[in-house]
């Protein structure tokens, strides 16, 4: 058997990774490690590794690293914890394989980690670009150390091409988010709003997801402040907003959602829905509103609208199902009322998502394991083009 090792940081990414897991997991030739970590263990965000328990997996290790605060010097200590802990984790179980996805800065330091002890990886979205967000620089640098490449689309399959990854390592496969919006099973209305204890169908609803945008001098306050001035001239919506992750000024973010949510009878804040219950709400949804790359990624695949606010997602390919507007109110107002117009819905009936078909998980472990079938050498040339 060989010994595949996944790590998960957050809510984000278990969400979906769940499918590629489930499959690892039934798979008899693999030995799965589920590694958690980051903001799965913190009250603040949910104690999300509950979730990851109730869907029936082992938790193989739980490795907390998480500083207190949302400051970059909370983030870099952050860093230094996930280096320091997951050396000592790799000494004592070395993988045949590690599987990580996308681009967050605790997860770079565990690909630090893993890298010094000779530990292959697999790198599941790179060659993305999200010019808003400190994610950019850890994305790419997980790409060069990772020895195998599954991206969402062509663009960038290329894109990771161009950074000197040899094409017969770099693999388009389709998002993962898309196989669950497109098979997972989703819970209808009623179940949603007993789960809640808040009503989704007296009115149409909106789902908010709101991020910090680490890379601009204001990590995201006065933005979401703009996007609820917005929210204020839809009084026949509901908003069923979740928390922002730990980025640095995520919990100045959250406190202003709270206070927001306390004073209106139409909204509600939510530490995390899991899986299911998010795909399901994005599923029913009038419009997802914020700047998060479900907006991207799944909402096209399931028809629902998207106002995506702010440079956090520029540069990503975006389905025509995307309206993109500056962080200020006015324009938010107009985008989201171009997305809940019955014309903009025509329009996007039959649009189709750049991110695949639904086989994701299916296509990444047929590839996995006939690498691992030879081993997998992290010793690479850099590839150029002619």
């Amino acid at each position: 058997m060989k010994r595949v090792c996944v790590v998960t940081s957050s809510r984000a990414d278990y969400g979906v990774l769940k499918p590629l897991l489930s499959r690892l997991n039934d798979d008899s030739d693999i030995e799965l490690s589920i590694v958690v970590t980051g903001m799965h263990l913190c009250p603040e965000f949910g104690n999300t590794y509950q979730e990851i328990e109730a869907d029936g997996f082992i938790i193989s290790e739980k490795i907390n690293i998480q500083e207190p605060g949302d400051t970059p010097a909370a983030m870099s200590k952050t860093m230094g914890n996930a280096l320091s802990k997951f050396s000592d984790y790799f000494e004592k179980n070395t993988p045949d394989l590690l599987v990580v996805l996308g681009d967050r800065y605790e997860m770079m330091a565990v690909c630090c980690a893993a890298v010094n002890r000779r530990i292959p990886i697999a790198h599941i979205h790179g060659g993305e670009t999200t010019e808003g967000a400190v994610d950019e620089f850890y994305r790419h640098s997980i790409t060069k150390m990772s020895a195998l490449h599954f991206t969402c689309c062509q663009t960038y399959r290329k894109r990771v091409i161009q950074m000197g990854e040899h094409p017969e390592r770099v693999f388009n496969v389709g998002s993962l988010g898309v196989e669950n919006i497109l098979n997972a099973p989703l819970l209808l209305i009623e179940a949603l709003e007993n789960d809640l204890g808040f009503s989704l169908h007296t009115k149409p609803y909106g789902v908010v997801v709101f991020h910090p945008v680490t890379l601009e001098d204001e990590t995201g306050a006065k933005q979401v402040k703009e996007l609820l001035m917005a929210l204020d001239s839809f009084p026949n919506m509901q908003f069923l907003m979740t928390k922002s992750n730990s980025d640095a000024g995520g919990m100045e973010i959250n406190k202003i959602l709270e206070k927001y949510c306390d004073t209106r009878d139409n909204c509600i804040l939510v530490a995390s829905l899991g899986m299911k219950r998010y795909l399901s709400v994005l599923k029913h949804a009038k419009v997802i509103i914020g700047n998060s790359s479900s907006g991207i990624l799944e909402a096209p695949a399931s028809k629902t609208p998207t106002v995506n606010i702010g440079d956090r997602q520029k540069g990503r390919e975006m389905a025509d199902t995307v309206i993109n507007c500056k962080p200020e109110a006015k324009e938010i107002i107009a985008a989201i009322n171009k997305a809940i117009s019955p014309d903009f819905r025509e329009v996007i009936e039959n649009v189709k998502t750049p991110y695949g078909n639904g086989g994701t998980s299916r296509e990444i472990i047929s590839i996995i394991k006939s690498f691992l079938e030879n081993g997998i050498s992290i010793k690479k040339s850099f590839y150029d083009f002619s």
